[in-house]
C-alpha cells in the first residue's frame, strides 16, 4: 500500500463508505490501518525483526492507541548507531511527507532519546506512551523501560517545571469546565491533564485514573474524534455551532446536554490534577518528622502548611457557619482547603437554618467579596455537595451551557465571576454586601421556561430572606435581580438626553438612589464577566452618563434637554451649507472618536455616512441626526476596530462622493466583507422589536434590530430605511461579540405610523440584514 493509498483509506473510513464507526471504533481502525502501513513501509526501509540495532516506535496519540482523526503520527526510529539509519529515516518519512500526512519524527539512540528527555519535560512525558511497532523489538522495550524508571526516579524533582508548564498552558487555553468553548486537548481538564495524570500514576506519585477520570477521557475522546470528523481538519476547540452536530452524533440530543456532560468531565479532571499537584507539594514538608506549622485564620480555621483546615479544637456539629469561614479563609488566602477538612465538613457540618445568624452571613460576604479567591473555594465546596447545601438553587444553572455566543462561560461560572469583578466594585456603593448578593444571583432565573429576570427577582428574594436579611433588603436585592438589565439596556438602546427616559428609569427603580448605584456597578461586574469586548468605553460612558442624570433628578435638579448641537458642530453644518461642501470634523477621548459629518442639504445622510466609516473599520455606537439651517448633520459616535482613526480629508472626500452617488459603496463594502469573512456564528436569524418612544409620544417608534453582526450592517439597514421613508432620528448600534442589537428611533416621512407601515419597514430590515 503506497502512501498515497493510506490517505485514501483513512478518507473511506471517515466518510464511513463501508458503514459509519462509531467514536471509539473509528479511532481503533484508524490505528489498525496506520499500524498497518507503517510496519510494511519499515520493512520496506530496512526495519526488519531479522535486523538487530534498528526498531521503529510509536508515540502519543498512536502510542497510546488514541489516534483522532487528523492527527500528527509521533514516530521514533530507534537505533544502536546503525550507520544507514538515515537512510531507513528518509525511505520512512518521505512516503509520508508527500501524501501530507502530518508527521512529528525524530532519529535517535536509546542514549540520546533519554538525554533530550532530561532536559525537554514533553519529551520525558511523551516517551511514557512508547509503543513498539517495527524492527528491534528488544531494543524498543529498553528504551520503554529505560524511559520509564528515568521518570520514576526524577519525576518528583521536576514536578515544579511541570505545575508550572500546566498554568501555563491553562492560562493560554482556558478550561473544559463551565467553557462556552472548550479547548479539549490543551484546556484546564482536558486530555492534556489526563496525561498528567498518567504520568503522576507512572511516577508511583498517584493511583491510576478511576472510573469517573476514565469515563471522562472516553467522553473528551469521543468528542474530539466526532468534532475533527465533521470538520475534516486538525481542530480541538468545541464552538457552539460544532457542538450541536457532535451532541447528535453521540446521541446527546442537542449541545447543552453535550455541555453539561463536558463541564461535569472537566471538573472530574481539573479537580483530580488540582489534588495531586497539592498532595505532591506538601509531601516534602513532612519528611523526616517535621510537622507543618498551623497558622490561625479565623475562628475554627488555620493555614496547615499549604491548606486551610480545621482547628484541632473545631467542632462542625455545633458550628453552622463553620463551613462559610473556611470557604472565607481559602477564597481570601488563595489557598486550597484540604481534602480531610472537606470530607469532615460534607460529613458532620450542620444544615444552615433559616434565618442564618449574623456571623454566617458576614462570612458569605467575606468569600463573596474576597476577589479571584472564590473560584477555586466554590469549586471545592461544590464538588463535595456543600455549595448545594447553602444554595440549593444553584442545581438549575450548574454547568448551564449560554444561550448567547457573547457569554465566554457556563452560567454558575458567570455568576461566580461576576462576584469576582464585583469585589472590585465594593468601594463605589454604600451597600457591597448586597451588591456582592445581586452579582451572585442575577442570573440565578436562567435555565427554566421564564423571563429569567422575573423568576430570579423571586428566587433572590427567597435567598436573601433565608439569610436572615431584612425585609427592606431583600427587597433590594430582588430588584437588583429584576432590573439588572435596564441601565446597560436604556443607556445603549435608548436617547438618554430625553428627560422623558431618566423619569422611566426611575420610576421603575422606584426612585431608590441606592438600587441606582447598586445597578450601575452591577452592570460593569455582568459585563466584565460576560465575555471580552462587552464592556468598552462607550458604554461605560453611557451607563455613566445615565446615572449620573438619575441621581440628578433624584436630586431635585431640573432635567434639562440638552441643545441637540453645539457651537462648533452648528458651524460646520453653517460652513456645508454656505460653500455647498460636505464637511468632516472628527474628535477622540480614549477609544471613542466623535466623528461629525455635515451635509449642505437636507437628502439622507444616514446610509452614506454609515458606509463611508465601514469603509474605515469604524464601529459606529450612536448616530444623532438633525437639519440645521437648511442642512443636515450626523454626529456619531465610533471606535476603530483596528488601527486608527482616518485621514480627516480622505473621509471627506470619500463622503461627498458617497452623498453624490459617485462612490459605489455596496461593492466595495462586499468586497471588504469577502476580505474579512468571519467564521459562521449560530444564529436564529434576524429580529425586529418594536417600543414606543417616551420621548415624543406617538410620532416616532424605537425599532431593535437582533441579528448576527457584520461589515456594513449599519449601512445596509439604514438604506431599506430610507427606501421605506422612514425619517431616523437617533440611531444606536450595540455590538455584543458577533452579534448587535441596534435601535433607530424613526418616523414616517409621509402618511401614518400604522402597523402596515411598521409590517413594511420590518420586512425591508429583515431582508437588508439577512
Amino acid at each position: 500500500m503506497e502512501a498515497g493509498e493510506l490517505v485514501e483509506a483513512a478518507k473511506k473510513l471517515l466518510e464511513g463508505r463501508h458503514g459509519r464507526l462509531g467514536a471509539a471504533a473509528l479511532r481503533a481502525a484508524l490505528v489498525d490501518l496506520y499500524e498497518f502501513w507503517l510496519s510494511k513501509a519499515a520493512a520496506s526501509a530496512g526495519v526488519d525483526t531479522a535486523v538487530p540495532g534498528v526498531a521503529l516506535v510509536a508515540v502519543g496519540g498512536l502510542g497510546r492507541r488514541e489516534l483522532v482523526p487528523f492527527s500528527d503520527l509521533d514516530l521514533v526510529l530507534v537505533h544502536n548507531g546503525n550507520t544507514g539509519v538515515g537512510e531507513i529515516a528518509d525511505a520512512l518519512w518521505y512516503p509520508l511527507w508527500d501524501a501530507r500526512v502530518g508527521l512529528d519524527h525524530s532519529v535517535r539512540t536509546p542514549g540520546e532519546a533519554l538525554k533530550v528527555a532530561s532536559e525537554d519535560l514533553r519529551t520525558a512525558v511523551g516517551l511514557l506512551d512508547a509503543r513498539y511497532l517495527a524492527g528491534d523489538q528488544d531494543l524498543a522495550g529498553r528504551l520503554a523501560a529505560a524511559a520509564k524508571e528515568n521518570w520514576r526516579r526524577t519525576a518528583r524533582k521536576r514536578l515544579g517545571e511541570l505545575a508550572s508548564s500546566a498554568r501555563q498552558r491553562w492560562k493560554r487555553s482556558g478550561e473544559i469546565a463551565q467553557s462556552a468553548a472548550p479547548d479539549l486537548k490543551h484546556g484546564r481538564g482536558g486530555l492534556r491533564d489526563l496525561g498528567l495524570l498518567e504520568a503522576f500514576a507512572a511516577a508511583q506519585l498517584a493511583d491510576r485514573p478511576g472510573e469517573e477520570l476514565l469515563a471522562a477521557k472516553e467522553l473528551l475522546l469521543d468528542v474530539r474524534t466526532e468534532l475533527r470528523r465533521e470538520l475534516r481538519r486538525d481542530r480541538d476547540v468545541l464552538s457552539p455551532p460544532d457542538a450541536e452536530a457532535v451532541a447528535v452524533e453521540l446521541g446527546f440530543g442537542d449541545r447543552f446536554t453535550l455541555a453539561r456532560k463536558l463541564s461535569g468531565a472537566g471538573r472530574a479532571v481539573s479537580y483530580a490534577v488540582d489534588t495531586v499537584l497539592r498532595a505532591v507539594d506538601v509531601a516534602p514538608r513532612t519528611r523526616f518528622g517535621r510537622r507543618p506549622s498551623r497558622t490561625p485564620l479565623d475562628d475554627g480555621v488555620v493555614l496547615h502548611g499549604s491548606e486551610v483546615s480545621l482547628a484541632r479544637d473545631a467542632v462542625p456539629a455545633r458550628d453552622p457557619a463553620l463551613l462559610l469561614r473556611v470557604a472565607a479563609a481559602s477564597a481570601r488566602t488563595g489557598r486550597p482547603i484540604a481534602q480531610g477538612t472537606l470530607r469532615t465538613l460534607a460529613d458532620s457540618a450542620p444544615e444552615l437554618r433559616a434565618p442564618w445568624p449574623a456571623g454566617a452571613r458576614d462570612a458569605l460576604t467575606e468569600l463573596l467579596g474576597a476577589g479571584e479567591g472564590l473560584l477555586d473555594a466554590v469549586e471545592a465546596l461544590d464538588r463535595t455537595g456543600l455549595w448545594a447545601r447553602l444554595f440549593p438553587e444553584w442545581g438549575a444553572v450548574r454547568d448551564l451551557p449560554p444561550r448567547e455566543p457573547v457569554h465566554s462561560w457556563t452560567v454558575d461560572r458567570h455568576l461566580v465571576q461576576a462576584c469576582v469583578e464585583a469585589a472590585k466594585l465594593t468601594t463605589t456603593v454604600s451597600r457591597p454586601d448586597l451588591l456582592l448578593l445581586g452579582a451572585l444571583l442575577h442570573d440565578i432565573g436562567k435555565g427554566r421556561a421564564a423571563d429569567h429576570s422575573e423568576l430570579g427577582a423571586k428566587i433572590a428574594a427567597q435567598v436573601a430572606a433565608r439569610i436572615g436579611l431584612s425585609e427592606v433588603d431583600a427587597g433590594v436585592v430582588a430588584a437588583m435581580v429584576r432590573h439588572h438589565l435596564l441601565l446597560p439596556d436604556t443607556a445603549t438602546r435608548r436617547d438618554i438626553s430625553e428627560p422623558d427616559t431618566v423619569r422611566r428609569v426611575l420610576k421603575t427603580l422606584d426612585h431608590d438612589p441606592l438600587l441606582v448605584d447598586l445597578l450601575q456597578a452591577l452592570a460593569k461586574a455582568d459585563s466584565l464577566a460576560t465575555g471580552p469586548g462587552v464592556w468598552t468605553e462607550w458604554k461605560a460612558a453611557l451607563i455613566a452618563q445615565l446615572a449620573g442624570r438619575c441621581r440628578e433628578a433624584l436630586q431635585g435638579k431640573a432635567l434639562s434637554t440638552p441643545e441637540p448641537l453645539d457651537a462648533e458642530q452648528r458651524e460646520l453644518v453653517e460652513t456645508a451649507t454656505a460653500t455647498g461642501q460636505p464637511q468632516v470634523h472628527i474628535s477622540s477621548e480614549g477609544k471613542v472618536a466623535t466623528v461629525v459629518l455635515a451635509a449642505p442639504t437636507q437628502s439622507e445622510l444616514l446610509a452614506p455616512a454609515a458606509g463611508v466609516l465601514a469603509l474605515h473599520s469604524l464601529e459606529v455606537h450612536t448616530a444623532m441626526l438633525h437639519g440645521h439651517d437648511g442642512g443636515r448633520v450626523g454626529v456619531f459616535t465610533a471606535s476603530p476596530k483596528f488601527g486608527s482613526l482616518p485621514d480627516v480629508t480622505l473621509l471627506r472626500e470619500q463622503f461627498a462622493r458617497a452623498l453624490g452617488g459617485a462612490l459605489p459603496l455596496t461593492q466595495k463594502l462586499a468586497a471588504k466583507e469577502r476580505d474579512y469573512a468571519r467564521a459562521p456564528v449560530e444564529s436564529g436569524g434576524p429580529k425586529v422589536l418594536w417600543f414606543d418612544d417616551e420621548t415624543s409620544g406617538s410620532t416616532t417608534v424605537v425599532l431593535e434590530l437582533r441579528a448576527t453582526d457584520r461589515i456594513g450592517l449599519l449601512y445596509h439597514v439604514a438604506g431599506a430605511l430610507r427606501q421605506c421613508e422612514a425619517e431616523v432620528r437617533w440611531a444606536k448600534v450595540a455590538t455584543l461579540g458577533a452579534a448587535v442589537v441596534d435601535s433607530f428611533a424613526i418616523a414616517p416621512r409621509h402618511g401614518r405610523l400604522d402597523r402596515e407601515w411598521r409590517d413594511r419597514i420590518e420586512q425591508a430590515v429583515l431582508a437588508a440584514a439577512s
